[in-house]
């Protein structure tokens, strides 16, 4: 008689990668669906409603030990707040001018721009040169329709993207995924609160809005990021990363399936070669062999933050 299988068991069966699709689409999913916030509180407001509650949520499921912080943490996570949240506010303000897949893409040039200037390698610049390639095809610029301000914006939020992956490394490396999260992301809050809340003062702050809100706050990133920790601990940092380069065809599918944004051949060309770029650019991105024995886990056995690519909290 075969023993009856475990919740581990079960949990093994389930495909790493399936969960980390899993993550980016529940990203991409609470993207599309803060247009509806976005359009009673305005950008900015989502933003900050978001990570109010995201951050509230968080804080309550890993309470991070204040005392551990030194004052020598005190810059690195402030920054890393700053950028997080106006990553947040940048992205909501370009996906509510420009369509969801495009954002994500052009976004997605701020940290495949970091990863070609901290490469050791010079032919990494052809692979942002190659996504921007494939963001002119997705914005069809000779059309003279661009919304230049949202491309501006995804633009912003793609500089702090590649910010916020930087400054995600150096406070993984004094504290666990979830707690350094559970820090920064208040943080972020207070950061954008002086633009986020005079637009929920002023749109309409009706209770199913703030009830929105949070549920997506839930979505994303507490339940995303279960999801992406669950998929690390049984994949490679490299794999994950260029699984992580179909996040725009992903964009553009949540875009399609949830706000009836049907992209052109041109622009699934361009998406095409965005994703090519990013998985090309993982290539030798892994940290060397001594950073990753230097990794540390909290005492809940939870991997520290630096083994974790960069949760997406714009999205």
């Amino acid at each position: 008689m075969n023993p009856r299988p475990t919740h581990a068991s079960q949990r093994a069966s389930i495909p790493p990668w399936s969960l980390a699709v899993a993550a980016m689409l529940l990203i991409q999913l609470s993207n599309a669906l803060s247009i509806t916030v976005i359009e009673q509180v305005g950008p900015a407001g989502t933003a900050w409603l978001r990570m109010c509650f995201g951050g509230a949520i968080l804080w309550l499921i890993a309470r991070p030990k204040l005392s551990t912080i030194t004052r020598r943490d005190i810059p690195t996570l402030l920054i890393l707040g700053l950028v997080t949240g106006f990553m947040t506010t940048f992205f909501l303000a370009a996906v509510a001018r420009i369509p969801l897949g495009t954002a994500v893409a052009i976004e997605f040039l701020g940290p495949l721009a970091v990863a070609a200037i901290t490469s050791k390698k010079r032919s990494a610049l052809i692979w942002p040169l190659l996504a921007l390639a494939g963001v002119i095809m997705l914005t069809e610029p000779w059309h003279g329709t661009t919304d230049l301000i949202g491309i501006g914006f995804a633009l912003a939020a793609g500089v702090c993207w590649g910010l916020y992956n930087v400054f995600t490394q150096l406070v993984g490396d004094r504290f666990s995924g979830i707690s350094g999260l559970a820090l920064t992301i208040p943080i972020a809050a207070v950061f954008t609160m002086a633009v986020g809340l005079p637009q929920v003062l002023h749109g309409n702050g009706a209770l199913w809005v703030i009830a929105m809100a949070a549920g997506i706050a839930l979505i994303a990133p507490v339940v995303s990021f279960a999801l992406e920790m669950l998929a690390l601990r049984r994949m490679s940092h490299t794999a994950f990363g260029t699984l992580l380069s179909i996040e725009p065809a992903l964009g553009v599918l949540i875009g399609l399936l949830v706000l009836s944004q049907a992209p052109s051949l041109m622009q699934i060309v361009g998406v095409a070669l965005v994703i090519c770029a990013g998985a090309a650019a993982q290539r030798g991105g892994a940290r060397d062999a001594a950073g990753a024995d230097a990794d540390s886990a909290d005492p809940a056995g939870t991997p520290a933050a630096r083994t974790t690519p960069p949760l997406h909290l714009e999205s």
